[in-house]
């Protein structure tokens, strides 16, 4: 037997049914689940980079539930159900790309001989999301042309965001060179920030301050090089999971404890894992 998404909607129903459902499921509440959808995202990302494609199918319907189970919470409160947000999603998406719905309809086709180009696109893209930006009910607060960008992005991602945003309105850096010397600059900051608050002599939250503006910085180096700041320290996240494991491996090897060596031994064996990786993939670092 095959279920589709009808038989899911119905499952999360009686799961949220207040006299025959689960406890814990009529417990949730939207705030509640954010938690769990956060992580279920990350485990799809997880099964992506590990190109564990069988049990990515399973991620996808966790992450999947989540977004059944907000509907249903939507449903019982009156504010809208799945039904609604898929009717939702495929109108926004139709509008969003005239180069493949020329007429605003799921059913029209672009001509393949006169497909526009991808400047064309961009723009057209930008355009009809900041169209959907003006269309937000008004709220006290002045409109910006950040809005949009959610808040509870990691931060790193948000700076990103923000940063392009800022960017294609003109605030921007002409070049990369004043991107590293105001990197230059900041670490200068954070050094007089630390100084100051080891001495008693200055702030403490200073240092948070200057530590995120250099990270803003590392952000803003990172997209004038053209790379994902996210990805990079995941891959240095990795090198150094990596080395570190080597490094436990050849104390255990050689019957020395890590927690009973000096810094210059570890060392001295961490410069031993690097040459080995130099030596076995052409890494130059």
């Amino acid at each position: 037997m095959s279920y589709s998404i009808d038989d899911l909607k119905t499952l999360m129903a009686r799961l949220r049914d207040p006299e025959t459902g689960c406890p814990w499921d009529t417990r949730q509440t939207y705030a509640t689940i954010v938690p769990h959808t956060l992580e279920e995202a990350y485990e799809v990302a997880d099964a992506i980079e590990r190109e564990d494609f069988p049990h990515l199918k399973d991620e996808l319907g966790d992450l999947l539930f989540q977004v059944i189970f907000y509907a249903q919470i939507g449903k019982e409160d009156g504010h809208f159900d799945f039904d609604g947000v898929v009717d939702n999603l495929v109108h926004k998406l139709v509008r969003r790309h005239p180069h493949v719905f020329p007429e605003g309809t799921l059913d029209s086709r672009i001509d393949p001989d006169n497909r526009p180009d991808e400047a064309w696109i961009k723009e057209s893209w930008e355009r009809i999301k900041a169209e959907e930006r003006a269309l937000v009910p008004p709220s006290d607060a002045p409109v910006s042309r950040l809005d949009g960008i959610a808040r509870t992005l990691p931060a790193m991602a948000r700076a990103e965001k923000l940063q392009k945003r800022a960017a294609r309105h003109g605030f921007d850096w002409p070049d990369i060179g004043p991107v590293f010397d105001k990197l230059h600059e900041e670490i200068d900051e954070l050094k007089e920030a630390w100084h100051a608050a080891q001495t008693g002599t200055g702030d403490p939250d200073a240092v948070e301050d200057e530590l995120g503006d250099l990270l803003f910085v590392c952000v803003n180096l990172a997209r004038f090089m053209k790379v994902n700041p996210e990805q990079a320290l995941k891959r240095t996240n990795h090198k150094f999971d990596a080395r570190f494991r080597a490094i436990e491996r050849v104390l255990m090897r050689e019957g020395r404890d890590m927690d009973e060596e000096s810094l210059e031994a570890l060392d001295a064996v961490w410069q031993a894992v690097k040459g080995v990786e130099k030596g076995s993939s052409g890494n130059r670092e």
